[in-house]
């Protein structure tokens, strides 16, 4: 897991003043074939969107993720463990995930981000950040160009991407990411993935997993859900 340490606080100013959105001049030319496009578009297709929270608003328990969208080990949460959840849980009403984002790994985290965040203006966070993590490249590579992210937009369903591309650098996308920051603080999040779990309205608790397997997930969700 890749570690958060004082670089939280950092994030906070980061956001605030402002930084690169393209992944800066010396990004590196990635291809912008957009990988498990239809796949994404299907696992997603029906469960309700709201800014940063998927699933039923009346799930009964609630799993928040922290992630950098640089961060290989949420990258693999991302592919293996989450479509399972999706599946079992969040598609049936019985929980709801919701994502707060940082970026401390590095320029590409925070324009990774600001594309996640601009999709969640238009209720497509998840659709995009999933997608996001299928297509993901080697930190700190300038792999987040505008041509990938516009690619990756043009590939979630009913996402308008000039106004997704447009809106990255707003003020409630910089809110958003300073919200989440602060969040992680507040939560002793010190590293990524790093997840909260509870009852929807009630308090969360940190959910320490040895893998990212959904079966490190399922033993706490179903504990919640039968009590």
């Amino acid at each position: 897991m890749y570690i958060v340490a004082a670089a939280l606080g950092l994030a906070v100013v980061a956001v605030l003043v402002g930084v690169s959105l393209s992944g800066g001049a010396s990004s590196s030319k990635v291809s912008t074939t957009v990988a498990m496009g239809p796949q994404t578009a299907a696992l997603l297709a029906g469960i309700p969107q709201h800014g940063d929270t998927l699933g039923s608003p009346k799930a009964p328990v609630t799993l928040v993720e922290y992630a950098d969208m640089q961060c290989p080990y949420c990258g693999e949460f991302a592919r293996s463990a989450l479509p399972t959840l999706i599946r079992d849980y969040v598609r049936p009403g019985k929980v709801k995930l919701v994502f707060r984002g940082l970026e401390f790994v590095g320029p590409d985290s925070d324009a990774a981000l600001r594309a996640v965040y601009a999709s969640g203006l238009q209720n497509r966070l998840w659709s995009y950040s999933e997608l996001m993590f299928e297509n993901q490249g080697t930190e700190n590579t300038g792999w987040v160009t505008d041509d990938l992210v516009k690619a990756l937009g043009e590939a979630v369903p009913s996402l308008d991407v000039d106004k997704m591309m447009s809106d990255r650098p707003t003020e409630p996308v910089t809110a958003a990411i300073a919200a989440a920051a602060e969040k992680a603080q507040l939560d002793g999040v010190r590293s990524t993935p790093s997840f909260m779990v509870g009852k929807t309205g009630g308090p969360l608790r940190a959910l320490p997993v040895s893998s990212l397997d959904p079966s490190a997930f399922t033993p706490a969700l179903d504990r919640l859900l039968n009590s």
